[in-house]
């Protein structure tokens, strides 16, 4: 059988078509790849140094030093606005400062300071919904600074001594902080609250329930510092000086297990990405310890160096611990739990935070 022509033209003609048209979709394909390559977050990781009076910003791939911006004469935590642009750099000095430094991260450069006068010593921070929360060690509260406004907006007292880390959960209706020399962890929650019945025992017409700040303290012993909540936002995970590591319910708001380490000078710890273990490190022997989260056992225990600050790496499974004393970040893989690398970035290195941006 022979073809008509005319079809043989048509065929030829539609296959020509369709190359062309699967052409255009690869072009269109590859284009779209290429511009999503370019959309893709950018990461760095900043990293103050207590000596140097600096925040370094950092290449995590690479771990070269991309710049250098000076802050003030005490920096310690530092955290960035969700879109990336903007560092903030706590300075607490003896629990007397009050000075926030603020950094232009696009064109990294410092911009100016925020005076968090009269709340002294701020220290840890959290920012949700452009708002910068921190906690004031010398004026033993937490304040809250509205970024729009350059107003504080909230100031709630703790009552204790060195409040010190904070965490605020992400619809902002409860914070936990640490309170070092009261020995304390507060849980405060937004709620309603009934009036109170006043003396004469009858309530005046106008009282009413209203929505307030309550605190609920949880005694662990003095030196508290570090702490983490668990990614599903049930546990609170701290650790003493003396040894002891304490997991709080927050739910039920008790101490749900206490755990002896047997290892003096637990600083910080953090939870691993995958929320199964969670790392302590003491800044007195150097120990870092690795705890299973499901049956409370000791995995492993390694030397990495007298630890403070500490920052996991879910995108390269690893963790970074500021080694204060020791002048280095020491790199951590938690798939092998070892140390793989150290990292220098001047004197006392502390605060750790990744900025991500588009």
């Amino acid at each position: 059988m022979h073809c008509n022509p005319i079809s043989s033209i048509i065929t030829k003609s539609l296959t020509s078509a369709h190359i062309l048209k699967i052409t255009f979709i690869f072009i269109a394909i590859v284009f779209t790849g290429n511009l999503n390559c370019f959309a893709q977050l950018k990461r760095t990781l900043l990293a103050t140094s207590k000596t140097n009076h600096t925040l370094s910003i950092i290449n995590p791939a690479t771990l070269k030093i991309i710049a250098v911006v000076p802050v003030g004469p005490n920096p310690h935590e530092v955290v960035v606005s969700p879109n990336g642009l903007k560092a903030f750099v706590s300075n607490p000095g003896n629990s007397d400062l009050h000075e926030i430094n603020v950094i232009d991260l696009q064109h990294n450069k410092a911009l100016p300071n925020i005076d968090t006068a009269p709340f002294l010593g701020p220290h840890g921070m959290a920012y949700l919904e452009n708002k910068l929360w921190f906690t004031a060690q010398g004026s033993k509260s937490v304040a809250r600074y509205d970024i729009a406004t350059s107003k504080f907006d909230l100031a709630i007292g703790t009552g204790q001594d060195v409040t010190h880390l904070l965490y605020v959960t992400p619809d902002s209706k409860k914070f936990y902080t640490t309170n070092v020399d009261s020995g304390t962890v507060s849980i405060f929650e937004n709620m309603l609250v009934q009036p109170t019945i006043p003396p004469t025992g009858v309530l005046p017409p106008t009282a009413k329930p209203h929505i307030d700040w309550v605190q609920t303290l949880i005694p662990v012993g003095k030196g508290a510092e570090g702490f983490d909540v668990s990614p599903d936002g049930k546990e609170l995970w701290t650790a003493t000086p003396e040894g002891l590591l304490f997991i709080i319910d927050l739910e039920a708001k008790k101490i749900s297990a206490t755990i002896d380490t047997e290892v003096l000078g637990l600083h910080r710890l953090k939870f691993t990405p995958d929320g199964k273990r969670v790392a302590l490190v003491s800044v007195r022997t150097g120990d870092l310890l690795f705890y299973d989260v499901k049956s409370r056992k000791e995995i492993k225990r390694i030397k990495t160096g007298q630890g403070a600050a500490m920052l996991m790496d879910a995108q390269y499974n690893r963790l970074f611990i500021s080694c204060s004393p020791n002048d280095y970040i020491a790199i951590i893989d938690l798939k092998t739990m070892e140390v793989s690398g150290k990292l220098e970035i001047g004197g006392r290195p502390d605060g750790l935070e990744f900025a991500i941006t588009k």
